[in-house]
């Protein structure tokens, strides 16, 4: 019998691989069974890796090392950097599955970069996970609150001059991009920038914990950052407040006041608690803290590209807030734009295909990616690049499901619409009247239907909570308009103007504004008669004449409180109506105001909660009204 030549020589290299992979194992000494078969370490990222990944600790000027990651694809050359800061730990932010290739080791929103060049780098901020140094919740800039020589300005033109003189495969041009506190470190890179650094893109940053961002809104304080400050700050022990699985309405009712929860749970022993509890107001040490301010001093030199969600249940505030700070400082428009997707906080960056219930056309986040961020920063960083066409204001049409330019923002005429008799809502200012209701402390309006979990989905889309659940109730007003017969297009921050008196010294208020879908929806049944919150927003009662200048209110007295909703961009669709519910509480999220004068609400007893009815006027001299920014279509 004969063996085809082809067939013998294909054996004998499969003999001789065999033997290649066998030799080095037969030439290892036996293993005793008895040896420590720990071993000092295993590179994960194996020869046929499709990329590079390297860790460095890189000095600061006070001489402070900071981990840092920088991954890229074999091979890329002259690739811009794009740069991330992050108290999220970068060590894992850059091995997610621990595969052998880029897009499935970077976070998803990464894939589009690394594909085409780009060089990725993470980076601990100082004294969490990798690096070196004290840890500061938002260490605020040099200056009156921080006598230290580094902040996160420093930090980041320390970092960009070494990744421009040690990363050969770059081309010297960074840019800074990331979500929340990544985002607030974007923007925080501005302040006397690097010169390498050519282009930004915070999304949802984080800008003022005082107005509108993590910590309170319009002076409430909102309660889960308990959660947040002690997985930031604690080293062990840390995560969630360990108030069991149950219930969180029932557990932050039973826990009182925020100061007598946060003592009940050992959070006093936290610095950045004990920061919060000491001003509860908006003072010099929250104002000097606000981001929109310090880059409003400063002239921008950077362009950048401020991005955030329509639903951010977390920083709806910061990313307009700076956009509007640098257009009242003169800031040109092709220096800074403003992107406002259908997203939830952060979802930018992952599938965005839908939210809760509604359904966009594709996913968003990933149209946003390719079609105009990836632009951006391609024109600002890569060598031979094509001409800059970063539209100065593009959102997302809620309602028509389609991308929308704009030149400014807003972009809207603010038109009232006005609260009035039997529970309606005009264009035309009605004649006077009110409608009143009873506050109860005790029995504070909930921001979900319970069971309440301020957690993974139910936090994430609770901003597109059916508010039907509210509706109805004897402490919530519900005012509507009739069925529209045309749409009624808004883009902008509608503003609340509310007439209320209180019975009390103290009082919250919470407004809604809600798209109210028809009844009968055959296209898509789990929408029918959906009330789908279009924006909330809460005003805290004793900053009526100041937001440093909390003041007891006079029990009987009307009072003008005035404050704005997030922006959107949003249709109310024929065949709709539009809602508009006022009330008083909206719990857990915000601590309960205890409606007797207290000096501090954080630290309000038992005894300082007590019932008020609260009187809405409309109409007349007093006329309530949600100013809408109705766009002409």
């Amino acid at each position: 019998m004969h063996t085809h030549p082809r067939i013998a020589a294909s054996l004998a290299l499969t003999s001789l691989a065999f033997a290649t992979i066998a030799a080095p194992l037969a030439a290892q000494a036996p293993t005793d069974t008895m040896m420590n078969e720990q071993v000092k370490a295993y590179d994960w990222v194996r020869p046929q890796a499709d990329y590079v990944r390297r860790t460095v600790m890189i000095p600061m000027r006070d001489g402070t090392k900071l981990f840092t990651v920088i991954v890229f694809r074999k091979g890329t050359t002259d690739g811009p950097i794009l740069l991330s800061r992050t108290p999220y730990n970068a060590d894992k932010m850059t091995s997610r599955n621990r595969s052998q290739k880029i897009e499935e080791v970077l976070p998803v929103a990464d894939a589009e970069f690394v594909n085409d060049g780009y060089i990725r780098v993470y980076q601990d901020v100082r004294g969490l996970d990798g690096s070196e140094g004290d840890y500061v919740m938002n260490r605020p800039l040099r200056g009156p609150l921080n006598k230290t020589k580094v902040d996160h300005a420093t930090d980041a033109y320390d970092t960009i001059d070494w990744l421009v003189k040690n990363v050969k495969e770059s081309n010297g041009r960074v840019g800074i991009t990331g979500s929340s506190y990544l985002g607030f470190t974007s923007l925080m890179a501005l302040v006397d920038p690097h010169p390498a650094l050519k282009a930004a893109v915070p999304q949802s940053p984080m800008v003022d914990g005082w107005m509108g961002d993590d910590w309170f809104h319009n002076g409430a304080f909102r309660t889960f950052g308990f959660d947040y400050d002690l997985g930031q700050t604690v080293k062990k022990g840390g995560g969630s407040v360990p108030r069991g699985s149950g219930d969180d309405y029932t557990a932050y009712l039973e826990g009182g006041s925020a100061g007598d929860y946060a003592r009940a749970y050992g959070l006093t022993d936290l610095p950045v608690v004990r920061k919060v509890l000491e001003h509860p107001s908006y003072d010099a040490w929250w104002q000097g803290q606000a981001v929109d301010k310090l880059l409003a001093q400063r002239k921008l030199t950077v362009p950048t590209m401020l991005v955030v969600g329509q639903w951010d249940q977390e920083d709806s505030y910061g990313a307009p807030a700076v956009y509007q700070a640098l257009k009242a400082a003169g800031t040109p428009g092709s220096m800074v734009s403003l992107v406002i997707g259908p997203w939830r906080h952060s979802q930018v960056n992952y599938e965005a295909r839908q939210l809760g219930p509604l359904k966009w056309e594709g996913d968003t986040g990933l149209q946003f990616r390719t079609r105009w961020m990836k632009p951006f920063l391609d024109c600002h960083l890569k060598t031979g690049a094509p001409a800059c066409d970063t539209p100065p204001v593009l959102t997302y049409t809620t309602g028509r499901n389609l991308w929308n330019v704009q030149q400014g923002w807003p972009a809207g005429t603010y038109t009232p619409l006005y609260l009035g008799a039997g529970n309606g809502l005009s264009w035309s200012k009605p004649q006077a009247g009110s409608d009143a209701y009873v506050s109860d402390p005790a029995k504070p309006v909930p921001m979900l239907p319970r069971p309440i979990h301020m957690k993974d989905e139910e936090w994430k889309t609770w901003l597109v909570q059916d508010q039907r659940f509210a509706d109805g109730r004897t402490d919530v007003l519900s005012y509507s308009t009739g069925t529209l017969d045309k749409p009624v297009h808004i883009m902008g921050a509608p503003k609340v103007d509310l007439h209320a008196a209180t019975t009390g010294r103290d009082g919250d208020f919470v407004v809604k504004l809600i798209d109210v879908y028809p009844q009968e929806n055959s296209a898509d049944p789990a929408m029918a008669g959906y009330q789908l919150p279009i924006g909330i927003e809460i005003f805290r009662g004793r900053y009526v004449n100041g937001f440093d200048k909390p003041q007891p209110l006079e029990p009987g007295k009307a009072y003008d409180f005035k404050w704005s909703l997030p922006n959107v961009d949003h249709v109310f669709l024929p065949g709709h109506k539009i809602m508009v519910q006022v009330q008083s509480s909206l719990f857990p999220l915000y601590d309960r105001n205890p409606q007797s004068w207290v000096p501090s609400i954080m630290e309000a007893k038992p005894s300082d909660y007590v019932a008020a009815t609260e009187t809405i006027h409309w109409g007349g001299d007093a006329a309530s009204a949600v100013w809408l920014p109705v766009a002409r279509d």
